[in-house]
């Protein structure tokens, strides 16, 4: 079995086991992180499994909207995984407390930019510790797509590609996108105007959607069968068509640019297990030596410098993570207002409204 169909047999036990929002890997019983599936490969946080020499119980989630819903709910988790968007809204509902960042050995190693909010850090504590990073670009079959036509996004309103298109299906990421491809590159102002213009072309774009994925997996495999020629995709979804040698394409320099995102890691407040193994987790997670362990597992960038500093230059540009000539949105917070009204009007449009 191949790397690809293993991910996509994990994520259909996650789908299953997830519905009552259960652990889905459950291991380390005294620390329950919530996660992104692929994010419990080990060699990300080594330190821990040989501390204790096992990982942690791992419960998953599809994108943000989900995490959050579930842990609103009554989900106990230690530790969640939201990215840098979704960190207001668990502030806002009283889920998080602030972690000691004298606990932590490596927060001063940790790139300043990611930290560059009030929503992650402010008089009141460091309320996010950024983890790991990673863009939302073109995802291409190289045999049988040209690459001229994807020098524009405009190749997701391409009617020759109707029925072989693939979205994410995570209102941050297709917001970006239909951003970007009507001229915005900062979401953090966006007017009426600049949003109807970019609901209108998601619109178009949602004509011709094969399907939107919910996991990485799910889109190498739909680009892996040849159903799906054309994704937005994070860098994981290429890292794992790429180890399954298939000659995939990933284009972060259209005319209009492409995304770029971070996540990381909050402390659920009354977590059911031991707060010190958290900060293990976290000490481990940071660790400059995780960064290869990330790069080589999915793809992503860590946000240890001097991890990153560490990494083969060439892996780096391999992984779609090295500097670009062509414009930028970085997924940084927005309004719970703003982040709600595109949420529901990517509903909308998904239904066909």
């Amino acid at each position: 079995m191949n790397r690809i169909s293993k991910l996509m047999v994990s994520a259909a036990a996650i789908s299953a086991g997830l519905s009552p929002a259960l652990p889905a890997f459950a291991a380390d019983s005294e620390l329950t992180v919530f996660d992104w599936a692929g994010f419990e490969e080990p060699s990300i946080f080594q330190g821990y499994v040989d501390k204790y020499g096992d990982v942690p119980t791992y419960a998953f989630f599809g994108d943000d909207d989900e995490a959050f819903q579930k842990v609103s709910s009554g989900f106990k988790a230690d530790v969640t995984h939201p990215c840098s968007s979704a960190v207001q809204k668990y502030r806002d509902a009283d889920l998080i407390e602030p972690w000691d960042v004298s606990k932590i050995a490596a927060f001063g190693d940790i790139d300043p930019k990611f930290l560059n909010s009030p929503v992650f850090k402010d008089d009141k504590g460091v309320w996010f510790l950024p983890t790991d990073w990673g863009v939302s670009a073109i995802a291409y079959a190289k045999g049988e797509v040209p690459d001229e036509d994807v020098a524009s996004l405009d190749v997701f309103v391409n009617p020759k590609y109707e029925g072989r298109i693939s979205l994410p299906d995570s209102a941050d990421d297709v917001w970006s996108l239909a951003y970007l491809a009507t001229g915005v590159t900062d979401w953090s102002d966006v007017t009426d105007e600049q949003f109807k213009a970019a609901a209108d072309w998601l619109r178009e774009a949602n004509k011709l959607v094969r399907s939107y994925w919910s996991d990485p997996s799910e889109m190498a495999q739909l680009m892996a069968s040849g159903e799906v020629l054309v994704a937005w995709s994070w860098n994981d979804g290429i890292a794992y068509l790429k180890d399954d040698g298939f000659d995939v394409g990933f284009q972060r320099e259209a005319k209009e640019g492409s995304s770029t995102w971070f996540c990381g890691y909050v402390n659920m407040k009354d977590g059911p297990g031991s707060e010190e193994k958290a900060y293990d987790f976290m000490n481990a997670w940071l660790a400059p030596s995780s960064a290869q362990g990330l790069l080589d597992a999915i793809g992503y960038g860590h946000s240890n410098s001097k991890g990153m500093a560490e990494l083969p230059a060439e892996e780096v540009a391999d992984a779609g993570l090295g500097p670009i000539k062509a414009p930028i949105l970085a997924q940084t917070p927005i309004s719970a207002e703003q982040r709600e009204k595109q949420l529901q009007e990517f509903e909308q449009i998904k239904a066909g409204f």
